[in-house]
C-alpha cells in the first residue's frame, strides 16, 4: 500500500502518498521477496492453474487490504497463493514484477502508467487505461480496472483552505506567503510534485523531505503548519478524521487512478476472472470503508478482505 495521532494509531503501517523506497523499513530488515507468506492470513489450497501464483503488495495499508481480497478469492477458487506483502513502494517492486518475482499486483492506473510513460498526455479514466493496457511491460497485462479510486489529491488544512479561500489547486495563487510541499523524498522530482505544480498550474513551493508516505508525521507537520499542502490519497479516511481539505485538480496535473491489477503470464485466465470479479465488485465507498476499519479498528486486512469478500459474496 496508519497510526495518526489525532485518531486511534495503527501499528506499522504507513499511508502511502509520495512513497518510495523508504518505505522498505517498514517490512523489517529482511527482504520479503525472498521468504514466504508474510500476511497473517496462511496461504492454503489447491492450484486451479497448476503454479503458486505470488502476489505482492505496497507498504501501505490500503493496498494491502486489496491484495488480501485477491489471495482469498483466489484460494477459494483452488489456486495456490504465496503472499510477498509489505514490499515497499513503485520504484522497488515494479522491477521485481518485471523481472517475474512477482505474478499478482494491485496497482494504480494513472500512477502506473506515468512511472512507464512520464509524458502521458491521457488524465481521464479510460483514457488513462487504455494508455496503459498499451504501455504495459512485455510478459505482463492489466486486468480489469475497478470502480475503486485512490485519486492523489493536493490536501491541506481547512483552516488553511478557509484562510486563503481555497477550493482548487488554482487557488494556490491567492495565497501571498510561501508554501512547502511535504512528502518522501523522491517526491521532489516526480511528476506531481514541485516542479509538476508550478509546470501545470504556475505555483511555486518549496519541498519538505517527510519519510512516511502522507501518515502521521504528515498530517502533524500539516497541522503545525510546518507544510501547507501534502499529497494524500482520496481514500485515506483520516482526511475526514482530522479536518483536511483535498483540493480540486480543475486542470489533470493527477491522472485518474483506478485500481487495477498488474499480472504476469502465471495468472491463467481462470485466475484473471476471479480478480476481474473481486475488482468489479469493488466501490470507492467500499475502499473508503475498509481502509477506515482499518484505521480505526485496527482489524488486519485478512479480516477486513474476509469481511468484505462475504458481503459481497465472493467468499
Amino acid at each position: 500500500m496508519t497510526g495518526i495521532p489525532f485518531i486511534t494509531p495503527v501499528p506499522r503501517r504507513s499511508l502511502l502518498a509520495l512513497a518510495g523506497v523508504v518505505a522498505l523499513a517498514g517490512c523489517g530488515s529482511s527482504d520479503p521477496l525472498t521468504e514466504g507468506t508474510t500476511s497473517s492470513a496462511p496461504s492454503s489450497g489447491g492450484s486451479a492453474g497448476g503454479a503458486t501464483i505470488v502476489i505482492g503488495s505496497q507498504d501501505y495499508y490500503s493496498n494491502e487490504i486489496i491484495a488480501e481480497t485477491h489471495a482469498q478469492a483466489l484460494e477459494k477458487a483452488g489456486h495456490k497463493v504465496k503472499r510477498q506483502f509489505k514490499i515497499g513502494q513503485r520504484e522497488v517492486y515494479l522491477p521485481e514484477i518485471e523481472a517475474g518475482k512477482i505474478d499478482l499486483f494491485p496497482e494504480y492506473s494513472g500512477p502506473l502508467l506515468q512511472y512507464w510513460v512520464k509524458d502521458t498526455k491521457a488524465r481521464l479514466a479510460d483514457d488513462v487505461y487504455a494508455e496503459l493496457k498499451k504501455s504495459t511491460k512485455n510478459g505482463l497485462r492489466v486486468l480489469d480496472q475497478s470502480p475503486a479510486t485512490d485519486q492523489d489529491s493536493y490536501t491541506v488544512t481547512k483552516e488553511f483552505a478557509d484562510k486563503w479561500g481555497l477550493t482548487t489547486i488554482d487557488d494556490f495563487k491567492k495565497v501571498t506567503v510561501p508554501m512547502t510541499m511535504g512528502g518522501n523524498s523522491e517526491g521532489e522530482s516526480r511528476p506531481n510534485g514541485p516542479k509538476g505544480l508550478e509546470a501545470t498550474y504556475g505555483v511555486k513551493v518549496g519541498f519538505k523531505p517527510i519519510e512516511d508516505g502522507g501518515g502521521p508525521l504528515t498530517v502533524k507537520a500539516l497541522k503545525d503548519n510546518d507544510i501547507q499542502l501534502a499529497i494524500i490519497y482520496t481514500a485515506d479516511p483520516t482526511i475526514a478524521a482530522n479536518g483536511l481539505v483535498s483540493l480540486k485538480d480543475t486542470k489533470g496535473l493527477f491522472l485518474a487512478s483506478h485500481v487495477v491489477p498488474l499480472a504476469s503470464k502465471n495468472v491463467d485466465d481462470a485466475a484473471a476472472a476471479v480478480i476481474n470479479k473481486v475488482s468489479a465488485a469493488m466501490t470507492p465507498e467500499d475502499l473508503i470503508k475498509m481502509n477506515g476499519r482499518s484505521v480505526k479498528e485496527e482489524l488486519p486486512a485478512a479480516t477486513i478482505a474476509k469481511d468484505w469478500l462475504a458481503e459481497k459474496k465472493l467468499g
